[in-house]
Formats: C-alpha cells, sequence, structure tokens
C-alpha cells in the first residue's frame, strides 16, 4: 500500500534570456510552447478563463514516451511580480495511470550578470509504491524549456 503524501522532484538550470520574457511565454502566451517546441508539443488551448489568469483551464496536445498525450490543468497560482505560477493536472493520461494529483510549479529569477535561474517543481501523489517518480516528464519539461528558451532568442 502506497503512503499518501506528496512527493517533489526539482531541476534548476540557466537561460540565457530575461526572468519576464521566458516567464511570459509559461503565463500569457502558453500557447506559444506548440510553436517553440512542436516536435513535443502539438497544441496548447485555452478552455476557461483568459491567458495570463488565475483558475483558467488549458489543455495540452504533447508527445511524452513517444505517445501521444492530451492533458487538461487548471492555472492555480500566478505570481507575475516573483515570476512564479502554478499548474494543478485536472486530466491526463498521466494521472490516471500512475498518479492521485499532479502539479508543475515554474519560478523564474533573473541573475545579476544577465540571463535567468529557471526552477521547475513537480508535486505529485502516487498511486501506489510501484508508481515511477516521473523523471522523464521532468526530462520532457527541461527539453521543452530550453527549446522555449530559443524561440525567445530567435523572436529578436
Amino acid at each position: 500500500m502506497a503512503t499518501s503524501k506528496i512527493q517533489k522532484l526539482e531541476s534548476v538550470f540557466d537561460i540565457k534570456v530575461d526572468a519576464k520574457q521566458f516567464y511570459d511565454v509559461y503565463c500569457n502566451k502558453t500557447h506559444h510552447v506548440a510553436k517553440a517546441c512542436p516536435d513535443k508539443v502539438q497544441s496548447v488551448e485555452i478552455h476557461q478563463g483568459e491567458w495570463g489568469t488565475e483558475k483558467s483551464i488549458i489543455s495540452w496536445n504533447f508527445v511524452y514516451d513517444g505517445k501521444a498525450c492530451v492533458g487538461k490543468e487548471i492555472v492555480e497560482e500566478i505570481d507575475k511580480e516573483n515570476n512564479k505560477m502554478s499548474f494543478r493536472v485536472l486530466e491526463a493520461d498521466l494521472l490516471k495511470q500512475h498518479y492521485k494529483s499532479f502539479k508543475f510549479i515554474l519560478h523564474v529569477v533573473p541573475k545579476k550578470e544577465g540571463g535567468s535561474k529557471v526552477h521547475w517543481t513537480l508535486e505529485y501523489e502516487k498511486m501506489n509504491d510501484n508508481t515511477p517518480d516521473p523523471h522523464t516528464l521532468m526530462h520532457l519539461l527541461l527539453e521543452s524549456s530550453k527549446d522555449v528558451e530559443a524561440y525567445i532568442i530567435s523572436q529578436g
């Protein structure tokens, strides 16, 4: 029997672009993620609310572990001043198969010497003890983040 507790997986890495620019793509222009990495994310659509607002519901069509997947998330918290936000998964193949709950937290911090530090946190509750930690999902998130960085640079 699984212990019913929230677990975390975190990753921090540097990017060359401004923190506000990077955060703006995920917060206010989330649909641009599909433009930045079309091989990983085919579409991002808003179903309820508006881009950049709490309680908005967003769906993602993406490729995960070689399979086409769909996920629906609600934007739980937005802190524009500190470039921080969180998405809670409402529906997804990921949830049905492995997790009772799942949340993505993004925090982008400007660096004094230029560029930014991106901090992704995955908070999740496993269905059972045999459920793997979401390392491959974190890898997909990191690759997509690097694609978003390249997209911002290409936009000048």
